[in-house]
C-alpha cells in the first residue's frame, strides 16, 4: 500500500522525491490542492471516504502518516 501512496504522490508532484522527506507539508512538497487531489485518488483507489475532519496536515506529512490514515479508514494491505 505504501508503494501505491508513493505512486499517487509522484503523479501529483513528479518534481519531488517523496522517499527522502520526513514532512511533505513543511518542506513545501504538498499544498492544499495537492492534498485534495491525493484524497480523491485514495478514496477512489481504496473505496473509502476520508472525512473532511481528517484532512489535517499531520495526516499528510509523510508516507507513514498517510498509511496510518488509510488503516484508520479500514483499508488493509
Amino acid at each position: 500500500m505504501k508503494k501505491k501512496i508513493l505512486d499517487f504522490l509522484t503523479e501529483i508532484r513528479p518534481e519531488f522525491d517523496f522517499t527522502t522527506s520526513s514532512n511533505f507539508i513543511e518542506e513545501g512538497m504538498l499544498d492544499s490542492f495537492d492534498i485534495v487531489s491525493l484524497v480523491a485518488s485514495l478514496d477512489e483507489e481504496f473505496g473509502i471516504s476520508i472525512d473532511g475532519t481528517e484532512i489535517l496536515p499531520e495526516n499528510f506529512s509523510n508516507v507513514d502518516s498517510i498509511f496510518q490514515l488509510l488503516i484508520k479508514n479500514g483499508v488493509t494491505e
